[in-house]
C-alpha cells in the first residue's frame, strides 16, 4: 500500500503531462488560420513535439514504477510460497508431516496466491484511477464565484428599463473597469454606450448577464436588483448579438434554433427573413442544412453574424443587447441589418454597445464612456 501511494505521484504527472499535450494539440488545430498567417507550422510542431517528450518521459517514469511494484509483490509472495514449502519439506524430511500434509500445504499456499495477486492488482487499478480523476473532482468542488441567493426569487419583468447605479467592478483589483458608472435605459428606448477600447463597455454586458458580480452599486431591472433573482430567470429575459459569434459544428438551421430549441419551424424560418440570411442560405447546395464548421470556420465574419442576429430574433426576450453587432459587415449588408436591427429594437429596450455612428444615429440616448466612467449623456456626444 505505501508503494502503491507513492506510485500515485507517476500517475498523476503522466494524466497531467497528457492533459497539456492534448490542449497544445487542439489549440494549435483550432487557431490554424493564425499559424499559417505567422508562418509558425514548425514552431508549433516544435512545441508538440516537447509537449510529447515531456508525456513520454512521465509515462516511462508511471510504467517502471507498476513494474517495479509487479515485481516487488510477485518477489514477496514467491518468497513466501518457497519458504513455506522448504519448511514443509524439511518437516517431512524429519517425518514430523506426511506427504498428504506437504501436498495441502502446496494447494493451500496456491488457492492464497491467486487472490492476493488479484488483490494487489485491483487496489492498484483503483488509486490509479482515483489519481486519474483528481483535477476532475477539484473542478467539481470548486464553488462558483456567481450563486443565487437563498432567496432569490424569479425576475418578474413588465416594462423592462435597466438601471446602472454608481456599479464599481474590477476582474483584478490592480486594475478596476468600472468606476461609479450609473445610467438608464428606458422601457422601450435605446440607449447607445460609445468609448475608447478599454473604456469597459462590453464589460457592462457582461455585468448585465451577472457573469460576474459587481463590487459595489447595483444593477435593477423594473427596479429588481439582479443579484437578487434567479440567474436562470434573469438570462431568459436578455437576448444579444455578441462582437464575437461562436457558432456549434452544426447546420446554420439548428444553430438559429439554438436562440430557443423549443421555437417553431416557421418561427426559425421568419427569424432568419428578418436578419436577412434567406438569400446566402438558399444559395449554398445544402440550404438550411449547411454545416457551418468548428466555431463556424466555414462562414464569413458578417454571415456569422446575421446568424446571431437571428438567434436573438428568436428568443423573443424583452431585453436586447447589441455588443458590437455590425462590426463584421460591410456596408450593404450593414445597411439591411440595420433596418431589421432598429425594427427589432423598436419592440424592445435596447443597449447598443457600439464604435460605428451609422448604429447609434437614432439612439434615443447616448452614454461616453472613459477610463471606467460616464463622460457625458445625452443626444449628441461629447468627448
Amino acid at each position: 500500500m505505501v508503494a502503491t501511494e507513492k506510485r500515485t505521484k507517476y500517475v498523476k504527472e503522466a494524466a497531467l503531462a497528457d492533459s497539456n499535450s492534448n490542449t497544445k494539440a487542439i489549440d494549435s488545430l483550432l487557431n490554424y488560420e493564425t499559424v499559417k498567417y505567422f508562418n509558425n507550422e514548425q514552431f508549433e510542431a516544435n512545441r508538440y513535439d516537447e509537449a510529447l517528450h515531456k508525456w513520454e518521459q512521465a509515462r516511462r517514469s508511471n510504467r517502471l514504477s507498476l513494474f517495479a511494484l509487479n515485481g516487488g509483490q510477485a518477489f514477496i509472495i514467491s518468497a513466501g510460497m518457497t519458504a513455506m514449502m522448504m519448511l514443509a519439506a524439511f518437516n517431512v524430511h524429519s517425518g514430523e508431516m506426511s506427504l498428504g500434509d506437504f501436498v495441502l500445504i502446496n494447494t493451500f499456499m496456491m488457492q492464497m496466491f491467486i487472490p492476493l495477486n488479484f488483490l494487489g492488482f485491483v487496489y492498484r487499478e483503483i488509486r490509479g484511477s482515483l489519481a486519474n480523476i483528481d483535477r476532475m473532482f477539484e473542478l467539481l468542488d470548486t464553488p462558483p464565484k456567481v450563486v443565487n441567493k437563498g432567496n432569490s426569487t424569479k425576475l418578474n419583468l413588465s416594462s423592462g428599463s435597466i438601471e446602472f447605479d454608481k456599479v464599481t467592478f474590477a476582474y483584478d483589483d490592480k486594475r478596476p473597469i468600472l468606476k461609479g458608472v450609473s445610467f438608464t435605459v428606458p422601457a422601450g428606448k435605446k440607449v447607445a454606450v460609445v468609448g475608447d477600447s478599454g473604456a469597459g463597455k462590453s464589460t457592462l454586458v457582461k455585468l448585465l448577464f451577472r457573469f460576474y458580480d459587481i463590487d459595489s452599486g447595483d444593477i435593477r431591472l423594473d427596479g429588481q436588483s439582479i443579484s437578487s433573482v434567479t440567474q436562470e430567470s434573469l438570462r431568459q429575459e436578455i437576448a444579444i448579438v455578441p462582437q464575437d459569434t461562436v457558432l456549434f459544428n452544426d447546420t446554420i438551421f439548428n444553430n438559429v434554433s439554438y436562440g430557443r430549441p423549443d421555437a417553431s419551424e416557421d418561427e426559425i424560418y421568419q427569424a432568419i427573413e428578418m436578419a436577412h440570411l434567406k438569400t446566402f442560405i438558399e444559395s449554398l447546395p445544402d440550404g438550411y442544412q449547411t454545416t457551418v464548421g468548428e466555431r463556424g470556420l466555414k462562414l464569413s465574419g458578417g454571415e456569422k453574424q446575421r446568424i446571431a442576429i437571428a438567434r436573438a430574433i428568436l428568443k423573443q426576450a424583452p431585453i436586447m443587447l447589441f455588443d458590437e453587432a455590425t462590426s463584421s459587415l460591410d456596408s450593404r449588408s450593414e445597411k439591411s441589418i440595420l433596418e431589421a436591427m432598429d425594427q427589432l429594437a423598436s419592440q424592445h429596450t435596447s443597449l447598443v454597445i457600439a464604435h460605428r455612428l451609422s448604429t447609434i444615429v437614432d439612439a434615443d440616448n447616448i452614454v461616453v464612456l472613459s477610463q471606467g466612467q460616464v463622460l457625458s449623456k445625452g443626444r449628441t456626444m461629447t468627448f
